[in-house]
């Protein structure tokens, strides 16, 4: 059987990646030139949640840069901190470029025999009905989805802009840096020796220029000698949860569940944690010989 997946984004690559090693074919489909790789986007991934993915690609090691240590600081006290997470034997979690680890999961996927990515034109209302007819299983991780669902949304009033570092070489750059300013929170989350990337969530009610972000983002900074910020590219932040995770055979998952505030670091983290779970699933119909239909939601 074929188990259809809406959307080609990071979800969908590493679900397809570990249903292809259950010799389960798979379709990856997605609207031609709607697909968007954030180039300074970064995300946080738990040691036990990185280590699930080296399992399925040992690449990821190459990218993904090690942090043992997280400050928090506010405004009011920018010289001492409020709270502090380390561990000095092992990393609290590590930090990934998005495009570096799309791109890894993506290459994968090509090459796969068992994968195939199909462009799917949206508008037509013949596809869903092409898709109920033709697959047993659609997950839908796609958070532009064109098929309706009734879903909970909230604005949070917010814009995150994201950029890197570029600094001069810092030989233990392991320690990540959140401080709560009066902005919005801002984050310095360390990529490697030279850069670091930064996440600066700012409420709408403020109003600022861009050239004035740089400015606060060169005053909040703690410990780098800056060579250059990359430019700063910018989200919209709202909080988007359905109603229901299920409708017939179609599973709603990855983003679609977990859009968040950045500032919990868990959107990307909770999306693993549905994927082992969902995969655990999989793994006892098969091994009770069951058909894999929509009982599996």
């Amino acid at each position: 059987m074929k188990i259809c997946l809406i959307g080609k984004n990071l979800t969908n690559l590493v679900l397809a990646k570990i249903l292809s090693n259950k010799n389960l074919d798979v379709d990856i489909l997605f609207e031609s030139g709607k697909e968007k790789k954030f180039s300074q986007r970064t995300l946080a991934i738990s040691k036990e949640n990185f280590n699930f993915l080296l399992e399925i690609n040992n690449k990821l090691k190459v990218v993904a840069w090690p942090v043992k240590n997280i400050k928090i600081y506010s405004d009011k006290s920018i010289s001492q901190e409020l709270l502090e997470f380390r561990n000095k034997k092992k990393e609290n979690f590590f930090l990934i470029k998005y495009i570096d680890i799309f791109n890894s999961f993506e290459k994968l996927c090509k090459e796969n025999k068992f994968i195939k990515l199909k462009k799917l034109n949206y508008k037509s209302k013949t596809k869903k009905n092409f898709l109920e007819k033709n697959y047993k299983l659609i997950i839908d991780s796609d958070k532009n989805s064109k098929f309706n669902y009734n879903k909970i949304e909230k604005n949070y009033n917010s814009v995150a802009y994201t950029g890197i570092l570029n600094h001069e070489k810092k030989h233990t750059n392991d320690e990540a840096i959140q401080i709560f300013t009066k902005f919005g929170p801002l984050a310095f989350l360390p990529l490697s020796k030279t850069k670091t990337s930064i996440v600066f969530s700012i409420i709408n009610e403020i109003k600022i220029k861009e050239s004035q972000i740089f400015d606060l983002i060169k005053k909040y900074n703690l410990k780098y000698k800056i060579k250059k910020i990359t430019e700063l590219e910018k989200a919209n932040l709202k909080f988007i949860m359905p109603r229901n995770y299920v409708n017939k055979n179609t599973l709603f998952f990855g983003d679609i569940l977990h859009r968040v505030h950045p500032l919990a670091g868990q959107g990307f983290n909770m999306t693993i944690r549905d994927i082992k779970i969902l995969c655990s699933l999989i793994d006892e119909k098969i091994e009770l010989g069951l058909e894999l239909d929509e009982s599996l939601f």
